[in-house]
């Protein structure tokens, strides 16, 4: 289940909800019991190693290196 993070907009307290994916726009309540709260995008940090790209080739060529834009 999702983990979604709050700020209460009344005391500054910032929380997280477990919650199912449809209810991640319902209002939620503070832990001290105030309504106004907001939710705050939250990064995600995904690790892990990726193989990198291979290099465009130099000396020219496709549209903008080619003059094929006539």
């Amino acid at each position: 289940m999702p983990r979604y993070e709050y700020r209460c907009r009344s005391c500054g307290t910032s929380f997280e909800l477990n919650r199912p994916m449809a209810e991640s726009s319902a209002p939620a309540t503070c832990p001290d019991g105030h309504d106004d709260t907001v939710k705050l995008l939250s990064a995600v940090a995904v690790g892990g190693t990726a193989k990198s790209a291979p290099a465009a080739p130099s000396g020219g060529g496709g549209c903008c290196g080619g003059g094929c834009c006539g």
